[in-house]
């Protein structure tokens, strides 16, 4: 099959102002970035607020054009080789990055977002507007976990933020059950793995929206209004964990209290 590259031509519309500044930076929660989009593109801007969140493509300009597989080293060295089509990598033959941003603020042609992971000065190639019907309320991903516990807390503290779109104490509590659940069931988001939520609406919003579970085709949620302190019980063919909270959580305490201080943690295998 012949391809005539040559008539495949980029012009970037506009660039990334970023606090980020090297590709060994991880943005953090809540970070903001700003994209500068060139005066002659400006007037595509026009109405893009009626939008909250945008598709943004960007061109990774300092990735390795070479690789064509990879080991998700930054997240787990221990973690198998893919093919770099199969992940999510910087490094690819062709460095076309999306990621979904909030946007906040449009001013001057600049676009104050939320969400963006890209160092200071990448190239933004397109801007594409997100609707309803690009999500997928539970895909199947590879299951990459970060060895290091703080990038961990703060990938289900962004994801459990865009579902829920309020950072209330019951989020907090959620991020941490979660994160326990990761740690001794693994993939929280298995066709197998069902889990039981009892506490507010908000607390089982959240729980749902970290762990991909519905309530039919399968069924793997369940909710039970409870007043007092909540608890969550996931279940798969091979056993039990059951979460109890022992007592309330806040921004605080959030990053602050071990597991052992926040929760009475059951597990039993079969």
């Amino acid at each position: 099959m012949n391809i005539d590259t040559s008539a495949i031509v980029l012009k970037p519309i506009g660039v990334v102002r970023s606090t980020l500044r090297s590709l060994e930076d991880y943005p953090e929660p809540g970070m903001p970035a700003w994209i500068e989009v060139l005066p002659q593109y400006r007037e595509a801007l026009q109405s893009i607020e009626a939008n909250s969140h945008l598709w943004i493509l960007l061109w990774f300009h300092k990735a390795d054009r070479t690789l064509l597989k990879t080991v998700p080293r930054r997240f787990n060295p221990d973690l198998p080789e893919y093919g770099v089509f199969g992940l999510r990598s910087p490094n690819r033959p062709n460095p076309i990055a999306l990621t979904l941003v909030q946007l906040e603020e449009l001013e001057n042609g600049i676009l104050r977002v939320q969400g963006l992971d890209a160092i200071d000065g990448t190239p933004v190639l397109d801007i594409k507007s997100y609707y309803e019907q690009d999500i997928v309320f539970s895909p199947k991903t590879p299951y990459i976990r970060s060895t290091d516990p703080v990038v961990r807390r703060n990938h289900f503290y962004k994801q459990a933020l865009k579902h829920h779109q309020e950072a209330c104490p019951d989020l907090f509590m959620a991020v941490r059950m979660v994160l326990v659940a990761d740690q001794y069931l693994g993939h929280i988001n298995r066709p197998d793995l069902r889990v039981t939520v009892k506490g507010s609406s908000c607390l089982a919003d959240c729980i749902q929206g970290l762990s991909r579970a519905r309530l039919a085709n399968p069924s793997r949620f369940a909710w039970l209004q409870a007043p007092d302190l909540p608890a969550c019980c996931w279940t798969d063919p091979g056993g039990m964990l059951t979460i109890h909270a022992l007592c309330p959580l806040d921004e605080e305490s959030f990053g602050n209290l071990g597991d052992a201080d926040l929760f009475r943690v059951e597990f039993t295998r079969i």
